[in-house]
């Protein structure tokens, strides 16, 4: 299917017949997979579930990231991600320089890693919000950084893909958007995350709003509650579908703006069993079932 038969029978599909399956492949975290198993097993196992590609943490044994890779290349799954470990610990926008110089290290590993894997994006939190930090110094401080990464990111060809998270920051999509845009360069993406952005608005919105600038996506879901106690409302994990999100209007939104890159899901992960429920649950958000 070419592109544009792909976006003309999702966007209107026949009478009775179902929806075109999105052109995204299907990605899952190292640290989903089973952690008793050697790293062949469990990455044989993501690829018999039906999962394509995989989304690693940062590695700093030489030796541990030459098994993944060979693990991965066995197994026929891909490594398309680096999800940066340091980032929440050690924010760039911190004003403590050796807080810093932590996290640029982090970033610089996991660029590396990406380099040898075969990845093509190291997933980044850009900044923390806090009571030590205000907004404008996490924005001046976290893009002064990043600017600094970016020979590194060009050298290796490897984006750098900031995510949304519950960091205080890039409250709306306008904000993200200009964000990004900001640094005028091929090597900073956005990484969108589907669930986190129902705290700050609807994730349709902000897929819109972003568009070509997503790079990567992360998949998982949450249904709002309210505590009894304290009348505050709060959010919980809960499996994919199962939310309240608006997978339907998700799907419509990424065909809109012709997404054909990975999907990784980001929940709790387990055996067999679970893993095959997960993926499955997947599919059917890929085809709007």
């Amino acid at each position: 299917m070419t592109r544009r038969s792909f976006l003309a029978a999702a966007a209107s599909p026949a009478v009775g017949a179902s929806s075109a399956r999105l052109p995204i492949r299907k990605g899952v975290l190292l640290d989903m997979l089973p952690k008793d198993l050697p790293y062949p097993d469990r990455l044989k196992l993501a690829r018999a579930v039906g999962f394509e590609e995989l989304e690693c943490p940062t590695i700093r044994d030489p030796a541990e990231a030459e098994a993944i890779l060979s693990a991965a290349k066995s197994a026929g799954l891909r490594i398309h991600s680096v999800m940066n470990s340091d980032h929440w610990k050690y924010p760039l926008s911190s004003a403590d320089p050796a807080v810093v110089a932590r996290s640029m290290d982090s970033m610089e590993v996991s660029l590396r890693n990406a380099r040898l894997w075969g990845a093509d994006t190291v997933l980044l939190v850009p900044a923390v919000v806090n009571e030590q930090t205000r907004y404008v110094e996490a924005w001046d401080r976290s893009m002064k950084q990043i600017r600094k990464l970016l020979p590194l990111a060009q050298e290796l060809k490897v984006v750098i893909a900031v995510e949304n998270v519950w960091n205080k920051f890039l409250l709306s999509p306008l904000e993200f958007a200009r964000y990004v845009d900001e640094f005028n360069s091929p090597w900073v993406r956005a990484y969108f995350d589907v669930g986190n952005i129902l705290l700050y608005g609807y994730p349709q919105d902000w897929i819109r709003t972003l568009g070509k600038r997503i790079v990567k996506l992360h998949f998982k879901d949450f249904r709002f509650q309210v505590d009894k106690a304290t009348g505050r409302r709060y959010a919980e994990f809960v499996p994919l579908r199962e939310g309240d999100l608006d997978w339907k209007q998700v799907y419509q939104a990424l065909v809109e703006i012709g997404y054909q890159g990975t999907a990784t899901v980001e929940v709790r992960g387990g055996g067999r069993a679970e893993l095959e429920e997960i993926s499955r649950r997947v599919e059917l958000i890929l085809t709007n079932a």
